[in-house]
């Protein structure tokens, strides 16, 4: 259920469960992702916190979802890492489950930020790629056992295959005429990616949803802050992340751009990404390294093949505002897609001149 803007009365009240000090707070709504409610939490014209409501419907565990973002926080602590504090509520748990308004958490606000949805800034990329490195890094001590999913499946290529798969089996035969060049393109790249089930990689926690609009950027210098939104936080592998922050960095066009003349894999904004992670020294292996350029190919095939199996399915995960939006998103995505199989090669000499593994 969602709090509607003006409900200050309710917002307030929701307030007074956490620890912060009594006060006249203002509440202004945060129109910034699609999941969860987002507010800004003001005191005399200062902003303090960040009120969100957790999404019970797509994130059912809660209190998993919970531990793992207090975990990771209190590791994501550095002088190059802007931290971000969870306040605690009265009872000193990281939430409050309110009897009709649902999950609800604060946390602090970090002041005189921004973020972008796209970029032609090379400075940019390069701090997106520098920010994700000293990401990994902080929690490179965590271990992945220790945190729960929860999203199960996320990014699992199997999973995802088996769903498209299914999908075929029951769609009408209109909708498989429609989406024929989709269908083909989605079967062809399958079989590209089925390598990476079989290649030995360390298990990380990554954050799962790298696109570059989940980066805080200082307004006044333009140097990455931290990553936010957390809530994807679970075990994974780094080209999740690596490919999922190319797919909106490289890309200098709109993800649900439909002219895909105007989608692009740019080059340059590529290696500036790279040259941000290298910023961070040796942290990768050999065989990770290797598995960047098709992680690039991955992240935004994975997405594009659940628009496609959704529209398959007569649109029952994706909100649509028109019949055709998941096949118009899925063909956008593929087109950027095949645009990275076709830099595969040139991605390859890229991150093995410019990073270099640490058993090496």
């Amino acid at each position: 259920m969602a709090v509607k803007q003006h409900s200050n009365g309710i917002l307030n009240t929701l307030l007074e469960q956490f620890q912060i000090p009594p006060a006249k707070y203002a509440l202004q709504a945060i129109n910034q992702g699609f999941i969860n409610d987002t507010f800004l939490v003001s005191r005399e014209g200062v902003p303090y916190y960040v009120l969100q409501r957790i999404n019970h419907s797509v994130f059912p565990n809660v209190t998993g979802l919970m531990d793992n973002i207090d975990k990771a926080f209190k590791l994501l602590e550095s002088n190059s890492y802007r931290s971000i504090k969870l306040v605690p509520n009265l009872e000193g748990g990281t939430f409050v489950n309110h009897k009709t308004h649902g999950y609800w958490r604060l946390m602090s606000y970090i002041d005189s930020s921004l973020a972008y949805d796209t970029t032609k800034s090379a400075s940019i990329a390069l701090e997106a790629g520098r920010i994700i490195g000293t990401f990994h890094l902080l929690l490179d001590s965590a271990n992945p056992e220790d945190y729960v999913d929860t999203i199960p499946h996320f990014h699992d290529l199997y999973f995802r295959s088996d769903q498209f798969r299914k999908a075929l089996e029951t769609a009408t035969a209109e909708k498989l005429q429609i989406a024929e060049e989709a269908i083909y393109f989605a079967k062809e790249t399958l079989e590209k990616l089925t390598i990476l089930n079989s290649v030995a990689l360390p298990l990380r926690i990554c954050h799962n949803d790298t696109k570059l609009n989940n980066i805080l950027f200082s307004k006044k210098t333009k140097k990455a802050l931290c990553l936010i939104d957390l809530d994807t936080l679970m075990k994974g592998y780094f080209h999740y992340d690596f490919g999922d922050a190319v797919r909106t960095i490289a890309n200098t066009a709109p993800e649900d751009e439909q002219n895909h003349t105007n989608i692009t894999f740019d080059r340059d904004l590529f290696k500036a990404f790279v040259d941000g992670l290298a910023l961070n020294g040796p942290f990768l292996t050999e065989k990770e390294i290797e598995t960047l350029p098709l992680g690039v190919v991955l992240m935004p095939f994975l997405h594009g093949i659940r628009a496609l199996t959704d529209y398959l399915n007569d649109n029952i995960y994706y909100k649509v505002a028109y019949e055709n939006q998941n096949l118009d998103r899925c063909l956008s995505l593929f087109d950027f897609t095949a645009k990275a199989i076709k830099s595969l090669k040139w991605m390859k000499d890229c991150v093995l001149r410019k990073l270099t593994p640490i058993d090496s």
